[in-house]
């Protein structure tokens, strides 16, 4: 069994921190230079960086239960380790009507929706009996602070580690936090980079099968309740729909990886690792979305809210 944390205030967690012009895409893919990580432990992404870890203070509190263009910014080249400390506090949030159609028709739509990509790793397949154990994300509008990543103690032995490579030993740790002390630093990010009185959207490959439903379940496992001005975007369907558009013999698949080689990206570290994949995904997103020429607005519609997505676990469960 996994070593439990003790007190919340003594974990510390590893923040990776970009920074990029807020370029259009199209202008970003004309200058890209693959991002790379800096200073590295053994358990990163490559071997040519080191995690640098530093305190994170965990007081603040999420909210707890008791016009059509290429229009998302450019990869965020990672080029700086910060830490996560921030100044911005979670805010009550009150429950939105129609969401996707109302904020897709409004004219201001680019200065109220905040686009993260995320990734995570788990001890299983199960949404329910398994456990996140690892969670990286990142804002397409790039700045400090824009990427985040952490191990995560799952209280539960690692049995898949041949997969994502994450072993027992690197998250039995005392500065690892367990799900229910990540919750709140993971809420304290994503509202760091949302804009004042705006939305967010967390962006992730096959994200309504298994990464949305992770979430959702160990948001309420933990009895936190995940923002009610958070939507969830899979761009698997979006990559599908673009390769059925390829003209070749033999249409591309649409995993993660495939698209990287597809698109001739290079991936920085292995392979199911969440922020390995998070940095690829950033900028194979950006990519299918100039394919099909869809806007922001477009997106926003094509989006969950956590109630779809809750409604659509529901049903599958039963059927």
């Amino acid at each position: 069994m996994c070593i439990s944390i003790s007190q919340v205030s003594r974990f510390r967690t590893n923040l990776f921190v970009g920074s990029s012009c807020c370029e259009r895409v199209h202008g970003w893919f004309k200058n890209n230079s693959t991002p790379k990580l800096l200073d590295i432990r053994s358990s990163s992404v490559n071997s040519k960086s080191r995690w640098v870890r530093r305190n994170v203070s965990t007081t603040t509190q999420g909210s707890r239960s008791n016009t059509k263009s290429s229009v998302l910014g450019g990869a965020v080249p990672v080029t700086r380790i910060v830490d996560a400390e921030s100044t911005a506090k979670i805010q009550q949030q009150q429950p939105f009507g129609n969401l996707q159609q109302r904020l897709a028709e409004n004219k201001d739509l680019s200065n109220l929706l905040t686009v993260i990509v995320s990734d995570l790793e788990t001890t299983g397949l199960h949404r329910v009996k398994e456990r996140i154990i690892e969670i990286a994300a990142q804002d397409l509008a790039g700045g400090e602070n824009s990427t985040f990543q952490s191990l995560i103690n799952p209280g539960v032995p690692i049995l898949n580690a041949s997969i994502h490579g994450i072993r027992n030993d690197m998250v039995c740790r005392p500065e690892v936090p367990r799900m229910e002390e990540m919750i709140p630093i993971f809420l304290r990010y994503v509202q760091s980079r949302q804009k004042p009185g705006g939305y967010v959207m967390i962006v992730a490959h096959n994200g309504k099968t298994f990464d949305f439903q992770f979430l959702i379940n160990e948001f309420n496992r933990c009895s936190y309740e995940i923002p009610h001005n958070w939507l969830f975007f899979d761009s698997l369907p979006l990559a599908r729909e673009s390769m059925k558009s390829v003209d070749a013999t033999v249409k591309p698949k649409a995993s993660l990886s495939a698209l990287g080689d597809y698109y001739n990206l290079t991936r920085d570290g292995d392979a199911h690792r969440a922020l390995s994949d998070v940095l690829l995904l950033s900028q194979v997103f950006q990519r299918l979305t100039i394919d099909l020429k869809l806007s922001l607005s477009d997106l926003v519609l094509r989006s969950y809210t956590t109630s779809d997505l809750i409604a659509a676990m529901a049903k599958n469960k039963k059927a």
